[in-house]
């Protein structure tokens, strides 16, 4: 006999871990997802190599969560990184370590990881319905637009995991917003989050140099810098070091417009040695020469010194490592919240209780991107879908068997 009947619209990682957490409660679970298959995001993800979670100790990991850490704590320490891997290890998904502390499969995919699960799903019982588009409620209904025609369908609870609105293409376009919104729940804008910067490179610059690895540099903003790297593209700059500073970026941009990042392009020598060496270099050498040997400055470092300081080659050396050390990199804008890896905003904390059930509905709960929530990327983004979808999917189970 089961508790009775729930709902998983969407199926991405939040949602899917919802539907497994339901059915292990001893619900009957049927998921609606809008596209033809279902964790297209997930995918997505794993092109690269999925990283899918960090092995940071759990307290320094809930710091990455900001402003919403204390809302995300139940859940997160409910199934914490520790537990998702073993989560994997039961589906025959073997993970490890990388250098970085970031974790990811063993075969560095994720549609092994999806096969399984989803096949596991099925053993479980669980019903899944693709091309089934989610149009809001109707009483006490759900309404979606399916191949067969508009259906309304009853459950005795729901869990929604219907993503922010980064890659729309893929699932996430934030359509769900003016329904929940009309039924009196608060959305906040969504703001792109681990996002690449729009900047105004020279036709010289860009044609030579996108797609190039700025490497072993430091990156700073507001009295916080960060080792890394990042890549220049034709438009600007993408990776991991632009994206640990994205959300700070943003909002001094939403408050100021253009903004600076700070460039340690030799983090390695000290500003006293980088004078010495630079000092040191023939008059009569070129340039480029000069910070070849006195900096190991060349390629697209080089390029990024030109770029920003018209007047560099005529420096002396104390301003020049001044510059190497300190270069101001102008960025624009953000890129558009479409092209993010994730997105900031969403569903207000003070419309949802301590179990993720909308006030204003309820018997309904969400999870995953949906929320006002932001992390950084190293994983701690689709732990915290994995993790807020079991808590989700779990306490929806338990509002039937109260109810």
């Amino acid at each position: 006999m089961t508790v009775g009947r729930i709902a998983i619209i969407g199926g991405g990682p939040a949602g899917l871990m919802a539907a497994e957490a339901a059915a292990e409660a001893g619900a009957e679970v049927t998921v609606f997802e809008a596209m033809p298959t279902m964790g297209r995001k997930l995918l997505m993800a794993g092109k690269s190599g999925l990283n899918i979670t960090h092995s940071d100790d759990p307290e320094r990991f809930t710091t990455r969560f900001g402003a919403a850490r204390e809302r995300l704590l139940p859940a997160l320490e409910g199934f914490p990184a520790a537990a998702l891997r073993e989560w994997c290890a039961a589906l025959g998904i073997e993970t490890f370590i990388g250098s970085s502390g970031r974790v990811f499969p063993t075969a560095m995919k994720a549609s092994p990881l999806l096969r399984a699960w989803l096949a596991r799903l099925a053993r479980q019982g669980i019903v899944m319905h693709t091309r089934h588009r989610w149009l809001g409620l109707e009483g006490d209904g759900l309404v979606f637009d399916t191949p067969g025609g508009r259906r309304i369908q009853r459950f005795d609870a729901a869990v929604l995991a219907l993503g922010g609105a980064s890659w729309p293409r893929l699932g996430s376009d934030a359509s769900w917003v003016p329904w929940l919104e009309q039924a009196g729940v608060a959305v906040r804008p969504f703001r792109p989050a681990n996002c690449g910067f729009d900047v105004q490179w020279s036709e010289v610059f860009s044609s030579r140099f996108a797609g190039e690895p700025v490497k072993a540099v430091v990156a700073s903003r507001g009295g916080q810098s960060l080792p890394g790297e990042f890549v220049v593209t034709s438009w600007g700059v993408e990776g991991s070091l632009i994206y640990a500073h994205s959300a700070a970026l943003r909002d001094l941009w939403e408050q100021e417009g253009a903004t600076i990042l700070t460039l340690d392009l030799v983090p390695g020598r000290s500003l006293d040695r980088l004078t010495g060496d630079l000092a040191r270099q023939p008059a009569r050498a070129s340039f480029a020469n000069r910070l070849r040997k006195g900096a190991g400055l060349a390629g697209v470092k080089l390029g990024l010194l030109r770029e920003t300081t018209a007047d560099a080659a005529r420096m002396d050396a104390a301003d020049l490592a001044r510059r190497i050390k300190a270069l101001p990199l102008r960025l624009e804008r953000p890129r558009p919240i479409e092209r993010a890896i994730s997105s900031a905003g969403g569903i207000a904390w003070n419309s949802v209780d301590e179990h993720l059930m909308l006030k204003a509905v309820p018997g309904v709960f969400v999870a995953g991107e949906m929320l006002d929530w932001e992390a950084p990327t190293g994983g701690y983004l689709l732990t915290a879908c994995f993790a807020t979808g079991r808590a989700a999917g779990k306490a929806a189970a338990d509002h039937i068997s109260r109810s």
